[in-house]
């Protein structure tokens, strides 16, 4: 991929990779006046687009550049292939900020949606996905969401590309590791005046011993009021217990995740798991004493698992009744053992899974309450949360649509700040690697601070 316009590549890199980077594709771009022409060749074949479009700023010009751009070359890869992408050329994470920002300009977002490309059912998908957000999209100055990641996992899965680690050979990190984490949750005291919601994640936050989560438990404490929506991301059901389940209680939690990723053993074994479906089971049954609400994970693509036996993990997880399913599409990414050639991801079945996925959820009335996507997933798909009415998980429409500063602690957290309602957002990011994070969290907590109580 060349181009003589050097801040229009990465978007247009994004483009390619909708269809693999196999393509050999020529971009050029020229404005006169109000008018953005683009020029592709691509196959042997020449491609010329002309959009019009008054800008007020450079601001603006460059965000309809980019936006022409990829259109252009989307188009011309669409009659270069045959192919066309549940999503068209839409390569953002967040396709509902979009959506918004067309409905706040007093325009219907379907038309832009369409230009894009954009199939009508994921338009209908996003349609419902405003619809069930209604009273909990808003923007409220001084209020935040408070997270605490926990990297550590009973396994590395095959395909993961977290920094997750696996704590057999991590082990010696936990102690010192929870004591930066202490430093950095006590550091956000007086960065917000009301605090939405709270979420524990990771990696497995039930891989840790009892006595080790509950120090995460107790410095979240002084943050967290009672009645406050506050998650547990428990995780892997072979880490299960019914002392963690009552130290959750103990302080307060209101919700926990279930991740299973998959029913299907044979699935389970292929991606590194060391649970099975019945361990699942058991999992989903204690937590269930507790008065928890409870989310199930499951993942569409995984490695060799058929759509058949995909389809048979979202009936065993309907028939369960959890109030949140959240379903993943397989993103493979630097760092994940199953990466490899792009045309991996464009595996055949993911549609049909997906496609059974919203059509049985719908039938047992769950509703799509939130979605992002990713680079590199399979058959360029998106990852969605349905729940019950009056379920939906305020701490994920939250992060996911940038509408409330995002107070983030441990390795690789991105905290965020907003300014002017969301126009802009600053970020203080931690260090990846669990050693660097320890060595360098009071420094990651103080740029935090700095960032939180600046003015403007």
């Amino acid at each position: 991929m060349t181009t003589d316009t050097p801040f229009l590549y990465p978007e247009l890199m994004d483009v390619v990779r909708l269809f693999g980077e196999g393509y050999d594709c020529t971009h050029r771009f020229r404005r006169e006046g109000d008018v953005f022409y683009n020029t592709v060749e691509a196959g042997g074949h020449k491609y010329s687009f002309a959009e019009t479009q008054p800008c007020a700023d450079e601001t603006e010009f460059k965000r309809y550049a980019k936006r022409f751009a990829k259109l252009a070359l989307y188009d011309a890869l669409r009659a270069e292939t045959g192919r066309s992408m549940p999503w068209g050329a839409l390569t953002g994470i967040r396709p509902t900020k979009l959506a918004y920002a067309e409905l706040a300009a007093g325009r219907p977002f379907g038309p832009l949606f369409e230009k894009f490309g954009v199939g009508p059912e994921n338009i209908a998908l996003v349609s419902r996905i405003l619809r069930a957000q209604e009273g909990l999209y808003g923007f409220s100055a001084g209020a935040a969401d408070l997270y605490a990641g926990i990297p550590f996992c009973p396994t590395k899965c095959n395909y993961c590309s977290f920094i997750t680690a696996d704590i057999r050979r991590t082990g010696q990190y936990v102690d010192d590791y929870l004591t930066a984490l202490e430093g950095e949750i006590a550091a956000c005291r007086g960065l917000f005046s009301s605090l939405h919601s709270a979420y524990i994640g990771g990696g497995t936050p039930f891989v840790l011993e009892p006595r080790a989560l509950e120090r995460v438990l107790r410095a979240l404490q002084p943050f967290v009021p009672r009645g406050t929506e506050y998650t547990v991301e428990a995780g892997r059901p072979d880490v299960f217990g019914e002392d963690k389940l009552a130290l959750l209680q103990e302080y307060g939690v209101t919700r926990v995740c279930v991740n299973p990723q998959s029913f299907c053993d044979e699935t389970l074994e292929r991606i590194g798991r060391r649970h099975t479906a019945a361990d699942t089971e058991r999992a989903f049954a204690m937590a269930r004493r507790y008065p928890f609400g409870v989310n199930l994970d499951l993942i569409a693509g995984l490695t060799g698992e058929s759509v058949a036996q995909f389809c048979r993990s979202v009936d065993r997880a309907v028939e369960l009744a959890p109030e949140n399913i959240t379903v993943h599409t397989l993103c493979l990414k630097k760092g994940a053992r199953l990466k490899e050639e792009e045309s991996r991801l464009q595996e055949e079945g993911v549609s049909a899974m997906l496609a059974y996925a919203r059509e049985k959820l719908t039938d047992a009335g769950y509703e799509p309450y939130y979605l992002y996507r990713q680079k590199y997933m399979a058959g360029n798909h998106e990852n969605t949360g349905w729940c019950k009415p009056g379920h939906a998980c305020a701490y994920n429409v939250g992060v996911m649509e940038e509408i409330r500063d995002n107070l983030a602690c441990g390795a690789n957290a991105v905290s965020k700040k907003l300014f002017g309602r969301g126009a802009r957002i600053e970020r203080v990011g931690a260090p990846k690697d669990i050693p660097s994070y320890i060595a360098r969290a009071g420094e990651v907590a103080e740029k935090k601070r700095a960032l939180f109580l600046r003015e403007g």
